[in-house]
């Protein structure tokens, strides 16, 4: 793989996102897709929300570049899987802009999920092995299997960026930190051309986060989408490194199991969104916003960190034990210290 490679899918995909968003600002303005302050927005003025406008083209462009230039691949089926990848994001970036411009029901938003996971499955991009963290062997899974634990698993990380998308850059943030995890580990694997794509979705990130880091010009919206897909697409290419990306992702996830908690006990559905999120609780407590994000940010390179560096699999198992128990202990002192009612709606 030509060194100079790396740079060139960087900066394709920096700049073709750095270049779409001022137009997408401007469309959004004009077409009136925007967010407005109220119920659970607590932002100044109409901010436009189509920011995932430009994002999947940059990435596509970026993650078919060695394919235009005729760069050798590791494997036969790499072209096959990245055709899955991109047909998969094409789909999720479709619903994710009818979302924002119709605001689809929560049942016409995971359809859309389960439709780009079963795309992604249909191109070989679906779980086939992956490790015991307790014995350290490989477990092989048959179709029965597969199928519905990629379908999870790529809904799941889906909803999980869009989920934590509630603050000026954080979820552009967060998922420009769990690419990189991803890809030094395909460095560490000697996946040497399947390393591009979460470097392409890293450049694609931090185009976008000088229009979104605080005080942002634009949201995600349904990018959101794009960015979670990507992401668990690119784990299971990578080889199921599902328990890397659990590690990083592991303060929103263990977040979203408690709103999904509270909710339920409060008797509010659970698909409807509110306030009660960590970072949005903190931001009502008095948070500066670019401090929470900062926050976020530097608890997900440290998990990052033990994601790479972490001797043993069980090591990494019992970081995310421990660290959930101490996650859920700061959500039950931040929920009632800020109260348990909080801001519905969109």
């Amino acid at each position: 793989m030509p060194l100079w490679l790396y740079p060139l899918v960087l900066a394709v995909a920096f700049c073709g996102v750095a270049l779409w968003t001022p137009a997408a600002i401007r469309l959004g303005k004009q077409w009136g897709i925007v967010d407005r302050p109220g119920g659970r927005r607590a932002h100044q003025g109409e901010i436009p929300r189509i920011g995932g406008l430009g994002i999947y083209p940059a990435f596509m462009l970026a993650a078919l570049l060695p394919v235009i230039l005729g760069v050798a691949r590791d494997d036969p089926l790499e072209l096959t899987r990245l055709v899955g990848v991109l047909l998969g994001m094409g789909v999720v970036w479709i619903v994710g802009l009818v979302d924002d411009r119709f605001k689809l029901p929560a049942w016409a938003q995971l359809g859309g999920m389960v439709v780009a996971a079963l795309v992604a499955i249909a191109f070989r991009v679906f779980v086939e092995v992956f490790n015991n963290p307790l014995t350290d062997q490989q477990i092989w899974v048959d179709w029965y299997l597969m199928l519905p634990i990629t379908l999870v698993w790529l809904v799941v990380m889906t909803d999980t960026v869009n989920m934590v998308d509630g603050l000026d850059g954080l979820a552009t943030g967060v998922t420009a930190i769990a690419a990189g995890v991803l890809f030094v580990h395909m460095l560490r694997l000697g996946q040497y051309s399947v390393s591009l794509l979460p470097l392409a979705l890293i450049g694609c990130c931090l185009g976008f986060l000088v229009f979104n880091f605080f005080p942002a010009r634009i949201f995600l919206g349904g990018g959101a989408y794009v960015l979670g897909y990507a992401l668990g697409a690119l784990a299971i290419v990578a080889g199921a490194k599902f328990a890397s990306v659990l590690l990083v992702l592991w303060l929103p996830i263990v977040d979203i199991v408690w709103q999904v908690y509270s909710r339920w006990r409060r008797g509010q559905p659970i698909a409807l969104g509110d306030r009660g999120h960590l970072h949005l609780r903190l931001q009502d407590l008095g948070w500066p916003v670019g401090r929470i994000v900062l926050l976020y940010y530097g608890i997900t390179a440290s998990l990052g960190a033990v994601a790479l560096f972490a001797p043993l699999r069980i090591v990494k198992l019992g970081i995310l034990v421990g660290g959930g128990l101490v996650i859920l202990g700061l959500l039950a002192v931040v929920a009632r210290a800020g109260g348990d009612e909080v801001a519905t709606g969109d």
